[in-house]
């Protein structure tokens, strides 16, 4: 009985664990469900974007075209008199040089030493017969003052006036025929008409030439000079034509082939527009190209560097800092984007040289170096700096 008794006071002592055991476990699960869970705080996230510091400052603006060099005189030069071609010079080729006045190539000159002979011959009467005709007028005048007849004679032929006129036109008509002559003689020597390069020869010993008859082509060797076609965006850039025009704006010019630089001047500028690119000229030039060193080859491609106007209030930037809307963007203070349409004043291989509004020149502003289409105003950013300039 007592035994009986204890296993139902097990039992139900088991039971009663189980049972407190079940409420504590549901009586934790409603104060963990209750309970206030902590939200984790975390840093707001801005896109970086690539900057560098930049400062106003001066530069001088230049201009840069592409043109080819040319000689100052290109000329086919040609023969004046007809003729066999007697001799040539020992360096008449193409590629070699020669000073104004040096004998290129003679013509036979016979015929011409003729004319020049019958054209004295033909002075000479006609200086006889002047002197002849003087003569006869001064007797003649003498005879009409002695016959005592008063007044002038009734034809100025009883004086000889007109013979006497005759005459001497026919000197002077001979004196011409005679300087013709000896300047059909001289043309039988073709002599360079400037210092000059040649080009191509177009005769040989023995050729017979007619008047007019292409010999040789000339290149002077005094100067090369240099055509650019520049817009009107371009000539804003530089100094006003007196200026140009003086002799002291330099220039530079390179040889795109190889890199070869040369120093030139500004000679003038042309006072209309081509019809076709409505650009006017500007015309450098290089003084005795063919004897620098490297010489300066005609016919040289090259590109022209003309330098101009100094600016200030101008910021250097890289040229992937003008976005595609033409707009430079700059990180202010508080770390938002602002933007402004640029004025490019001028660029060159390294940089664009953009006008900067008056409310950015006074402190260093960060500019982006790649601005993207998807940027907006007042867009908060984390600026990364790439580097400083200005």
């Amino acid at each position: 009985m007592i035994r009986r008794f204890s296993q139902w006071f097990i039992l139900l002592a088991a039971i009663f664990v189980l049972l407190a055991a079940v409420f504590y476990i549901q009586h934790r699960i409603k104060e963990h469900a209750n309970r206030t869970v902590p939200v984790k705080k975390t840093a707001e996230q801005y896109p970086h974007v690539s900057v560098i510091t930049v400062g106003t400052g001066r530069y001088r603006a230049s201009v840069t075209a592409h043109a080819a060099a040319s000689p100052h005189f290109d000329l086919t030069l040609a023969s004046q008199v007809s003729g066999r071609v007697q001799s040539l010079a020992e360096d008449f080729e193409p590629g070699k040089r020669f000073k104004k006045g040096q004998i290129l190539a003679r013509l036979e000159d016979s015929d011409y030493r003729a004319e020049v002979a019958a054209a004295k011959q033909d002075l000479s009467d006609a200086q006889l017969n002047l002197l002849e005709e003087n003569r006869e007028a001064v007797q003649a005048k003498a005879e009409w003052e002695a016959s005592g007849v008063s007044g002038k004679p009734e034809s100025e032929l009883v004086l000889r006036k007109p013979q006497v006129a005759a005459a001497e036109a026919a000197v002077a008509n001979a004196r011409a025929a005679l300087a013709n002559a000896r300047k059909d003689l001289a043309r039988t020597r073709i002599a360079a008409p400037f210092d000059a390069l040649v080009v191509e020869r177009m005769i040989s010993p023995g050729s017979y030439v007619q008047a007019g008859t292409d010999m040789a082509r000339l290149y002077s060797t005094d100067r090369a000079e240099i055509s650019v076609s520049l817009s009107a965006k371009d000539w804003a850039r530089l100094p006003g034509a007196k200026l140009l025009e003086s002799g002291d704006w330099n220039a530079e010019v390179q040889n795109i082939g190889n890199g070869q630089t040369w120093s030139s001047r500004v000679l003038r500028a042309k006072q209309h527009l081509e019809q076709e690119t409505r650009q006017r000229d500007l015309i450098l030039v290089v003084d005795h190209p063919l004897d620098l060193k490297p010489p300066l080859l005609p016919g040289t491609f090259i590109k022209a560097t003309i330098f101009g106007r100094s600016m200030e209030n101008l910021w250097k930037l890289p040229g992937s800092a003008l976005s595609q809307e033409g707009e430079i963007w700059y990180v202010k203070d508080d770390h938002t984007l602002a933007a402004f349409s640029a004025a490019v004043c001028f660029s060159d291989e390294e940089a664009i040289y953009v006008s900067v509004p008056e409310t950015l020149r006074e402190n260093k502003q960060r500019v982006l170096v790649h601005p993207l289409t998807g940027y907006m105003r007042g867009m908060r950013v984390q600026p990364v700096a790439e580097g400083a300039h200005g």
